[in-house]
């Protein structure tokens, strides 16, 4: 590449330039790099968008998921990082799901807002619904500050299942606007 842009190698871990958020790039494709960022989203950026972080050796994990079996829309990967930026590493039976829009869709231009919450909904339950069928004990779901609005939808779909524990997620790692999942199964 030309014009001092730098290059990634996949596998390297980077930090996003314009947002907070780091990840490890996955492939470059037709001028735009895929990152898998610390969530499990791949997402796709301009080189110059990216910055490489030096020093720290990070991978995703081998037992990432494949394909979203009953169709959902997020682009979720069950992923770990050998380490996180806590510097704890997260137990394999945490899933993450981020709501926020941008991770739904490619494009919400001419959404309302009515018609982006029932879509943020709609991968809320799928997600919940896989997570519980496949026995995961954590979930965490990041909604976002905003408004509220999500938060509140979240809290309330929350409330009327059975045998969850729910709360706001780590500050730290997630900022305020994520809330954890605790499942509990009855199995006999």
């Amino acid at each position: 590449m030309s014009g001092g842009l730098s290059t990634f190698q996949p596998g390297e871990k980077v930090s996003f330039l314009h947002e907070k958020g780091d990840g490890v790039v996955t492939s470059f494709e037709n001028g735009r790099y895929t990152v898998v960022d610390e969530f499990g989203f791949e997402r796709t950026f301009l080189p110059n968008e990216l910055v490489k972080i030096y020093g720290t050796n990070y991978g995703l994990a081998d037992s990432e998921f494949v394909a979203n079996d009953d169709e959902t829309l997020s682009k979720s990967k069950h992923l770990e990082f050998k380490e996180s930026r806590t510097g704890a590493r997260r137990p394999l039976d945490v899933w993450e799901i981020d709501l926020h829009i941008e991770s739904l869709l490619d494009s919400h231009s001419g959404m309302s807002n009515g018609e982006i919450l029932s879509v943020q909904l709609k991968e809320l339950k799928n997600v919940f619904n896989r997570a519980k069928s496949k026995f995961i004990r954590r979930l965490v779901i990041i909604h976002g500050v905003g408004e509220g609005v999500l938060k509140s939808e979240v809290l309330s779909f929350l409330q009327k299942q059975e045998g969850v524990e729910f709360y706001d997620a780590d500050f730290r790692e997630y900022g305020k606007g994520a809330t954890m999942v605790e499942i509990r199964y009855n199995i006999h």
